[in-house]
């Protein structure tokens, strides 16, 4: 089966969970930006084109489009409130989507797998900056504990296939991703996409901004089109089958506070922001450290994080119709 996919010639690249806010970045990457190479095909896969937990679904994705690589992003996530409730569906469900994934590409002679994994992997108690030989030094925090296990796998099994089959499959993980295309729900969004939304509608309702907790937490917060720019080079350039998180710089990292001001000022939103302190702040830090990244890539540079929360901002409003809210 291996022998039906030629080694060296264009590669064809299979994206799962192309729809998201990190496959819409990949996908403006190698359209807009030169990110795709003569002869390349980017194949961007929507959860329409068949569901991953299903083996059957996702051996007929990989039968139609019969990628030589995969960029594997697709995950079953939902909001907190809904991962501590459901702690076994997110468990069973994620194992099942990476392992179909992971192994229909062995079985198709995929020559490389480049997986998304999550900061929310790291050990709760632990000490930082977090590296990535620190992963499985100790259970992940208590509140996802089984999406936070399954993506956990994904390293173990990425270090099975190369001991035994000498696979090239490999993982990221990226801190806190933000930017166009991302879930903007106020419930259940990610900080900044959810402080934007939240802002944006003070401004319209001319109330205040509630923000939960002290502002005080701290997070280092990765544009979207910056983590695409990456993903794509450790497609292409990165070797080893150890995990590298791509992330600003520890210097980079701000509270909760200081963004909600970027944001405030990226839409002109001049009332009050209240910081309701009755409620929790969650971690107050999740360092991590990218020494690993720039050993590779001294050179690469992010876009600055106040550009980039305009930039979102300009997205969500101009597309606040089509924008998941």
């Amino acid at each position: 089966m291996g022998s039906e996919i030629k080694a060296g010639g264009p590669m064809r690249v299979l994206v799962t969970g192309g729809s998201g806010l990190v496959g819409k970045a990949i996908e403006h990457v190698v359209q807009q930006e030169a990110g795709k190479l003569e002869g390349e095909e980017w194949i961007f896969l929507s959860s329409k084109d068949g569901d991953l937990v299903s083996n059957t679904d996702t051996r007929a994705v990989f039968e139609k489009h019969r990628p030589t690589h995969v960029i594997h992003l697709a995950a079953k996530v939902g909001g907190l409130f809904l991962h501590m409730k459901e702690n076994l569906h997110f468990l069973r469900d994620n194992i099942k989507i990476n392992d179909n994934v992971l192994q229909t590409a062995h079985e198709m002679g995929v020559t490389k797998v480049v997986s998304c994994l999550s900061s929310c992997i790291f050990p709760d108690k632990t000490t930082y900056p977090i590296d990535e030989t620190m992963i499985h030094n100790g259970p992940p925090h208590d509140s996802n504990f089984g999406y936070s296990h399954a993506k956990r796998m994904i390293d173990v099994q990425n270090r099975a296939y190369f001991q035994q089959y000498g696979h090239r499959y490999t993982a990221v993980i990226p801190t806190n991703v933000f930017g166009p295309y991302d879930n903007f729900n106020i419930e259940n969004g990610h900080v900044l996409s959810a402080l934007i939304n939240k802002t944006y509608k003070a401004k319209k309702d001319g109330t205040p901004v509630i923000v939960c907790g002290s502002g005080a937490p701290r997070r280092q917060f990765i544009y979207s089109l910056d983590l695409g720019r990456l993903i794509i080079w450790a497609l292409r350039e990165y070797k080893e089958i150890d995990p590298i998180i791509l992330s600003v710089g520890e210097e980079d990292e701000v509270s909760i506070k200081e963004a909600v001001e970027m944001i405030a000022n990226a839409l002109d939103f001049k009332g009050e922001i209240h910081f309701d302190t009755t409620l929790s702040d969650g971690q107050m830090r999740k360092t991590a450290s990218n020494a690993k990244l720039r050993r590779y890539l001294p050179n690469f540079t992010y876009t600055p994080l106040k550009e980039a929360i305009k930039m979102t901002c300009d997205w969500f409003v101009a597309n606040y119709d089509i924008a998941r809210t």
